[in-house]
């Protein structure tokens, strides 16, 4: 007991062999990182299953790296024909929307709802509320309150009718009026003057162009020498 605790003094001239002889114990790492085989596989098992594993991560990583090229190739061919993201977004949505028309689950809905309307459509209550909406709209069609209101509205569309068709003829009488007054035909003939004067003068400017006034009128001068 007495060495012992002569070890364990800490004044001990001794205190380091403990330290020593733990640290001098050999530690094997990969056995500690390695997880224990689970029960009914044996060491080789497990090893051929870590080397499957491996493999297929490394066939998982070659397959995105291959994706990706195959995405940009695509995405090359669709900037050359002029596609836009937006094209490709309809093509996504039109393809998914008849993926869903075409699925077990959609045609199963359909069939369903079919089957219900079919049912409410041929109940009896259906048919009453059907019945009666029919009779309310033909006692209502044939009460004097409709015959009148539809009356009125019909000789109101008659009544502007024939306001506008007036007003039209008095615009029209109007204009004809006008036209056939003495200030009108002042001024139509005021316009006739200045226009004939000024298609005249026009014409007496070219044929003074034409012909210079007095040309004809000079002899030749004799130009022969003394």
């Amino acid at each position: 007991m007495e060495g012992a605790s002569q070890d364990i003094n800490l004044n001990s001239p001794n205190k380091g062999l403990l330290a020593d002889a733990m640290t001098d114990v050999p530690v094997d790492s990969t056995a500690a990182a390695r997880t224990a085989a689970p029960e009914g596989l044996t060491a080789a098992e497990e090893e051929e299953l870590r080397a499957e594993i491996a493999k297929v991560e490394e066939e998982i990583g070659t397959l995105r790296q291959v994706l990706a090229a195959k995405e940009r190739h695509c995405g090359e061919l669709k900037r050359k024909l002029g596609l836009t993201p937006l094209d490709g977004l309809k093509q996504n949505l039109s393809k998914s929307w008849h993926d869903v028309q075409v699925s077990n689950a959609y045609v199963k809905t359909s069939e369903k709802l079919g089957e219900w309307n079919d049912k409410v459509t041929q109940s009896d209550l259906y048919l009453s509320a059907s019945s009666t909406l029919e009779d309310w709209n033909e006692k209502l069609t044939q009460s004097e309150a409709y015959k009148k209101t539809q009356e009125t509205l019909s000789q109101a569309g008659q009544k502007t009718s024939a306001a506008l068709s007036n007003v039209g003829s008095v615009i029209s009488r109007k204009l004809g009026d006008m036209r056939n007054s003495a200030t009108f035909k002042s001024f139509e003939d005021r316009v006739g003057t200045i226009k004939s004067r000024v298609v005249g003068s026009r014409e007496n400017s070219t044929d003074g162009l034409h012909s210079p006034s007095g040309a004809g009128d000079k002899p030749p001068q004799d130009n022969a020498p003394f």
